[in-house]
C-alpha cells in the first residue's frame, strides 16, 4: 500500500506547528433537512482556505534540508499553487509555480502575494508539464504534484484524522473528488481508524469521470467537464485510483442545482462560507441519492475559496 496510516499520523504531526487545526460544526436545520446528524469539518477555515495547505505543507517539510534548498516546483491554477507557495515560503525556500496564462488574475495575485515565483505558459497540460521540467532541470527543486504524491496524500488524510479524533462515533465520511488526492488520505485514515466506516465520494454529475472510472476499472480522463464545482475537474490519478478503488464504498453524482442550493443553504443557515466543490458533501444529503438517514455522517468542507462577484446564484 502506497499510504498508511502511520503515514497520516506522522503528517499530523509534522503539519501541526503550520496547519491549522480546523473546527467540526453542526446545524440543527441541516441536521433537520437531510433526517441525519451532519459534522462538518471546516476546511475553509484552513489556512489558503483549503484542505490543501494540509499535503503543501506535509510534502515541504518532509524535504531535507539539502533538498529543500533548492526549492518547490509544480504546476497549477488553483489552490494547490497558493497552498505550496506558503508552505514554501513558511519554511523560507522558494516555489516555483507554473501557472497557465489564462488563469483567474485573483489567483494570479494570490500566488504572487504568497511569495510563490509565477512562470506563465500556454493553457495545456503539455505546455504546463513541460514548462515545469525545465525549471526542475535547471533549479533542482523538487516536484509537488497536486494530488499524485504520497506525502499529498497522506497530509490531506489528516483532515479525516482529526474529524474522527473528534467524533469517533461516525457511520459515514463524505468528501468530495477531483483528482483524488484528498479522497485517498481521508478513505485511507477513516478505514483504517475505525472498520466498518462507509467512505463515500461527491462527485458533480457534469463532470462525472471518478465514477466512470470506478465502474470501468481503470481511470477515464475527464474530457470537457463543465460545472460550477470548478475545484473538481481534474482526472484521478495513478496513485490515487487504486486507494479509491480499494476503500471507497461509491461515488455519489449530485446535480447543478443540488450543489447549488445546499451551498447557499450552508451559507444562509450554518453561517459557513463554502465553495461549490465543497457543497457537493452536502449535495449528495440534500438529494438523497444514497440512504444515510438518521445516520451519523462526516463531511469534508473541502474549501472556501468563492469568487463573491461571481456567486452561482446570482442571475
Amino acid at each position: 500500500m502506497s499510504v498508511s496510516l502511520q503515514d497520516i499520523q506522522q503528517a499530523a504531526q509534522r503539519i501541526k506547528p503550520y496547519a491549522h487545526r480546523t473546527p467540526v460544526m453542526t446545524n440543527e436545520s441541516l441536521n433537520r433537512r437531510v433526517g441525519a446528524q451532519v459534522f462538518m469539518k471546516c476546511e475553509n477555515l484552513q489556512k489558503v482556505g483549503a484542505f490543501k495547505f494540509r499535503g503543501a505543507s506535509n510534502a515541504v517539510w518532509s524535504l531535507t534540508d539539502e533538498g529543500a534548498a533548492r526549492g518547490v516546483v509544480t504546476h497549477s491554477s488553483g489552490n494547490h499553487a497558493q497552498a505550496l507557495a506558503l508552505a514554501a515560503k513558511m519554511r523560507g525556500i522558494p516555489a516555483y509555480i507554473v501557472m497557465p496564462d489564462n488563469a483567474p488574475q485573483v489567483k494570479k495575485n494570490a500566488v504572487a502575494g504568497y511569495g510563490g515565483q509565477i512562470t506563465f505558459c500556454e493553457p495545456t497540460l503539455e505546455a504546463r508539464e513541460s514548462t515545469m521540467e525545465k525549471i526542475r532541470q535547471g533549479t533542482g527543486a523538487t516536484v509537488v504534484h497536486p494530488y499524485d504524491d504520497e506525502r499529498v496524500i497522506a497530509g490531506q488524510g489528516t483532515a479525516a484524522l482529526e474529524l474522527l479524533e473528534d467524533i469517533p462515533n461516525l457511520d459515514a465520511i463524505i468528501a468530495p473528488v477531483g483528482g483524488g488526492g484528498l479522497l485517498g488520505g481521508t478513505s485511507i485514515a477513516a478505514t483504517e481508524m475505525k472498520k466498518g466506516i462507509r467512505v463515500i465520494a461527491a462527485e458533480p454529475e457534469m463532470a462525472d469521470d471518478a465514477q466512470r472510472s470506478l465502474k470501468a476499472g481503470g481511470i477515464v480522463p475527464s474530457l470537457n467537464p463543465k460545472t460550477v464545482a470548478d475545484g473538481l475537474l481534474t482526472s484521478l490519478g495513478q496513485l490515487t485510483f487504486p486507494i479509491i478503488q480499494e476503500r471507497v464504498e461509491q461515488i455519489v453524482t449530485v446535480s447543478e442545482a443540488g450543489i447549488i442550493e445546499s451551498m447557499k443553504f450552508v451559507w444562509e443557515r450554518a453561517k459557513i462560507v463554502i465553495e461549490p466543490s465543497a457543497a457537493t458533501v452536502i449535495a449528495v444529503l440534500w438529494e438523497k441519492k444514497v440512504n444515510l438517514s438518521g445516520l451519523n455522517i462526516g463531511v469534508i468542507l473541502s474549501g472556501g475559496n468563492v469568487d463573491l462577484e461571481r456567486l452561482p446564484w446570482q442571475k
